[in-house]
């Protein structure tokens, strides 16, 4: 009972802001997507969007030959924070969730997922192409806001398992950070300690990312703007999940990876 109220309410609001989009308000909707459009056939997109670990942080992550717990929490923390493709699929997941109970749920299972997948890539030396990971990273991402649109229960008629869909994409995230640290060839002296501390980092990032999405969330609800552009949100989510797709598998082939 507690779902069909949730799922009932958000087809309302989905079905309020189509009825109100089609009055006018969905312009905005229209110029921000081609905005996002303009992003993908800009030749510094990729220079742009690029999300990994570069520069000072790099330098210094390859030069650690020891454990080095608080330096690696504050990378995995700002790795989060300025993880575009995480904070979406975040921000899509808690969207529609009202109840802070089920917004702990769907978080923790996240972030069991990617602990998971973080520390055995890395420890266990699981090699994955890179690009394929992001690709389907940006995938959830579109996946999770097609499914904030109804879009499962409208053209397939069934509707997933959203634990179980944000748990799965919980690993995928997890091994596209782990590809990350791999391609700094970090050393294993202290590095069971550098991957914790980096770990804990990244739910410290992700815990801050997720109070003020909760924040914002919370203001944008109480107003009647939330109804007439939460369709246009999630469109917006689904356009960006599926370009980071397309820069991705673009990347993977332009390198000759077939």
């Amino acid at each position: 009972m507690k779902h069909e109220g949730r799922d009932r309410g958000r087809a309302d609001i989905v079905r309020q802001s189509r009825n109100r989009a089609r009055c006018g308000d969905g312009w905005i909707a229209v110029v921000a997507l081609l905005l996002l459009s303009l992003l993908i056939v800009d030749s510094n997109f990729g220079t742009a969007f690029a999300h990994g670990i570069g520069g000072r942080d790099a330098a210094f992550v390859a030069a650690t030959k020891g454990p080095d717990l608080m330096p690696f929490i504050y990378l995995g923390a700002k790795h989060m924070v300025t993880g575009y493709d995480h904070l979406l699929f975040i921000f899509g997941v808690i969207f529609f969730l009202y109840r802070m109970k089920d917004v702990v749920i769907y978080v923790t299972l996240f972030s069991i997922g990617h602990s998971i997948t973080l520390l055995a890539g890395v420890l266990l030396k699981i090699e994955i192409n890179s690009y394929l990971v992001d690709a389907v990273i940006g995938l959830s991402v579109a996946y999770k806001a097609f499914d904030n649109l109804g879009g499962f229960k409208s053209i397939f008629g069934v509707q997933p398992n959203n634990k179980v869909a944000v748990g799965s994409f919980g690993l995928i995230h997890g091994l596209g950070l782990a590809t990350k640290l791999q391609a700094l060839r970090l050393n294993g002296n202290g590095l069971v300690v550098n991957m914790l501390g980096f770990n804990v980092g990244v739910e410290i990032g992700q815990l801050i990312a997720l109070v003020v999405f909760l924040v914002v969330m919370l203001q944008w609800r109480r107003t009647a703007s939330f109804e007439r552009f939460a369709v246009a949100a999630n469109a917006l989510i689904l356009t960006a999940g599926f370009m980071l797709m397309e820069y991705q598998l673009a990347a993977y082939f332009s390198a000759g990876k077939v």
